[in-house]
């Protein structure tokens, strides 16, 4: 590595400590507003005290899986062994870090965003809003990059660890990423759902009280799930998309361009966190600004910004623009994902409000449409993907050398989650927007900062799905980047269809994402259960309840969430590692390949499905409770919460957590790819 090299790897580092500094800065902006009063306090103290108690519990679980994980690694690799193994430690750590830092900011953030609507009312709501997600952002970005920065600096100029190793050894931080961010999704999200179909269907339709009431028994575990499904997974998840591209970018840098291709995806990541850091400046709100241009504007000022770092950097130091074209190809697909993604789920547009129509005939149409919706909406996103790889494969010289083509693809996943720092900070904005929300109608605040609170989560609702969208479909071209460095990793040169151990591997890959979202949906099924028994038993059994002269036992619903969502993560977490083992071991690494294809296939189509026909269930729900077709109470707005109850663990459950399912089954292939060879038996016959 020469000294340029090593110039960039510092500077990559140092822009991830910028994040970290920037995040603490945000934290502290955040805390210095006022809570607001007792009540306020009150409630901010039992959602922060139940999320906090949940992620404890819930990283308490996962250590055993990671020890073991850690030995059998240690134990079993071939070149490097117990140092992949401890990068596993690491970026297991790291991606638990995240999560943690970004749910202390958000369960802090919730109060302090319903007093700024009370006392600033929306410019001053909006500010701590994302200030509060834009330390969840740049926790992740930046310790990401400085867990991966670092560890390619001391193992390559301090450990002695060759060129042609380091990709592979760094597979194990990548691995660590991938197992807390499964767990993290499935665990948050079945939390989430469980608490949200409870106070939905005893406490709307049932007791016909409002989604917050404080009547309502589910309502504060509700409010936690926001923050543990949608903060601390929707991080993890991302956090292991930000790792897994520069990985696999590594990985394929090293064969197209030496030591070169290897650190340019390092220092392109480091110049996207300054540009989301500079980017984040730009949203700022006024009394009739809209907040989601606000929000979209500083994506777009960062977006711009990586757009003329990838520039200069692809001429400059490679020599050559086609990388720079191959970035711009996975920026724009991720941004028109998000376009689609929200002409999709937003209520503004035609698909949300066709649902809401046909919700006057019932529960059975409202849900037949949602469905329609999204299975129509799998078919654009792909497409797009589909243009965004052929372009940056043959950008990037996929003509003249596949190395290079497989290099440009890989770039591709790196430049779409180049901004990632605000495109979380964005996402993560929606659930605090939501809690303070929740917090002023529980504190029985003025109407009027309400009003501000619920144009705030309105627009999260939308920046949800786009950023549900965005993990879409940087999922897809971080698992292709994957797919093609296990290829290389494996030996394989190409994968025959036509053999029956690929075919074999092939279906079941294919058949994977639906046995796992059948497997997330009956969890979130089962806590559900238990949780409207239990609403319903409090409703009956505690006088005063309803009238308001008794508080309801709020942690006894917590209790059910958090216990059901530790159960039930367990087993879907084991599939997505033992599956791809142990069709390595039995038929062998080129069935493996085509396992890995038919998941990514299958699943792409199962997360984008399963995520806008929950995003468009739950914005017709809101656009009828708006005042469309009756509004709230009427048969229409109960037939569109079924529709909703349904739509929750498909947007916030199974379908998310089928992007980390491809990942990890690819990045589990990757690290263990040197044990698999014609398969157990292919040697019995």
């Amino acid at each position: 590595m020469n000294n340029l090299d090593t110039t960039f790897i510092i500077v990559a580092i140092a822009t991830a400590v910028v994040a970290l500094l920037y995040a603490l800065l945000l934290n502290s902006r955040v805390k210095r507003v006022s809570q607001g009063n007792d009540r306020m306090k009150e409630l901010a103290t039992h959602i922060q005290e139940g999320a906090m108690a949940f992620l404890t519990r819930e990283y308490k679980a996962l250590v055993l899986f990671v020890v073991v994980l850690f030995f059998v690694m240690g134990l079993f690799l071939p070149v490097h062994s117990w140092l992949t193994a401890t990068n596993f430690l690491i970026g297991a750590t790291l991606s638990g870090l995240a999560g943690f830092f970004g749910m202390r900011a958000a369960t802090s953030a919730n109060a302090r965003t319903a007093n700024a609507a009370k006392e600033g009312g929306m410019n001053k709501a909006l500010s701590v809003a994302f200030s509060g997600g834009a330390v969840m952002g740049m926790s992740v970005v930046g310790l990401g990059l400085i867990g991966l920065t670092g560890l390619y600096f001391i193992e390559t100029q301090i450990i002695g660890v060759s060129d042609t190793n380091i990709a592979s050894v760094l597979t194990g931080f990548g691995l660590g990423a991938s197992s807390i961010a499964l767990f993290g999704r499935v665990g948050g999200g079945i939390y989430t759902k469980a608490a949200d179909v409870g106070a939905d269907l005893v406490g709307k339709v049932e007791a016909g009280i409002p989604e917050d009431d404080p009547r309502n028994p589910a309502t504060i575990a509700d409010n936690v799930g926001d923050n543990v499904g949608d903060v601390a997974g929707m991080g993890a998840d991302l956090f292991e998309s930000f790792v897994g591209s520069i990985i696999s970018a590594i990985t394929l840098g090293f064969l197209a361009f030496g030591v070169e291709g290897a650190v340019f995806p390092m220092i392109l990541a480091g110049l996207g966190i300054l540009a989301a850091v500079l980017g984040s400046l730009f949203v700022r709100g006024g009394e009739n600004t809209d907040p989601a241009k606000s929000l979209h504007f500083g994506t777009y000022v960062s977006a711009g910004l990586v757009v003329i770092a990838a520039y200069l950097l692809s001429y400059f130091y490679l020599g050559e623009l086609g990388p720079f074209f191959a970035i711009i190809a996975g920026l724009a697909v991720g941004l028109i994902i998000a376009f689609i993604t929200e002409i999709y789920t937003s209520g503004e547009y035609g698909s949300v409000k066709k649902i809401a129509e046909q919700s006057e005939t019932g529960p059975a149409t409202n849900i037949i449409a949602g469905l329609s919706v999204g299975m129509k909406s799998t078919a654009l996103p792909v497409l797009f993907i589909v243009i965004g790889i052929i372009v940056a494969f043959y950008a990037a010289g996929g003509n003249t050398s596949v190395d290079n083509g497989l290099y440009g693809i890989a770039l591709a996943a790196v430049g779409m989650l180049s901004t990632a720092g605000i495109t979380i900070a964005v996402d993560a904005y929606g659930p605090i927007a939501d809690n303070a929300g929740g917090i002023a109608e529980m504190a029985e605040l003025d109407p009027s900062v309400r009003e501000v609170t619920d144009k705030l989560d309105a627009v999260g609702n939308t920046t949800a799905a786009i950023g549900k969208g965005f993990a879409i479909g940087s999922a897809a071209l971080t698992a292709l980047a994957l797919f093609a460095s296990y290829a290389k990793v494996a030996g394989l040169e190409g994968i025959n269809i036509l053999e029956p151990k690929v075919i074999a591997g092939l279906l079941i890959g294919s058949m994977l994402p639906f046995l796992f979202s059948a497997m997330t949906m009956m969890s979130v099924g089962k806590a559900a259960n238990k949780m409207i028994e239990e609403v319903r038993r409090q409703f009956r059994e505690i006088p005063g309840i309803m009238e308001g002269t008794a508080k309801p036992e709020y942690a006894k619903c917590v209790d059910i969430s958090t216990a059901a969502a530790l159960r039930e993560m367990l087993l879907p977490g084991v599939l997505a590692v033992t599956a791809p083992l142990l069709t390595g071991y039995v038929l062998g690494a080129a069935a493996l390949g085509g396992l890995l294809a038919g998941a990514l296939g299958a699943g792409i189509m199962m997360a984008i499905f399963m995520s806008n026909a929950g995003g468009a269930w739950d914005n017709a729900k809101k656009y009828i409770e708006e005042g469309h077709h009756g509004g709230k109470g009427s048969e229409p707005h109960k037939a569109a919460v079924t529709g909703d109850t349904v739509g929750d663990p498909f947007k916030d459950t199974s379908g998310p957590s089928i992007n980390i399912l491809i990942k990890l089954m690819t990045i589990v292939s990757l690290v263990f790819a040197g044990l698999f060879g014609s398969g157990l038996i292919e040697q019995l016959f």
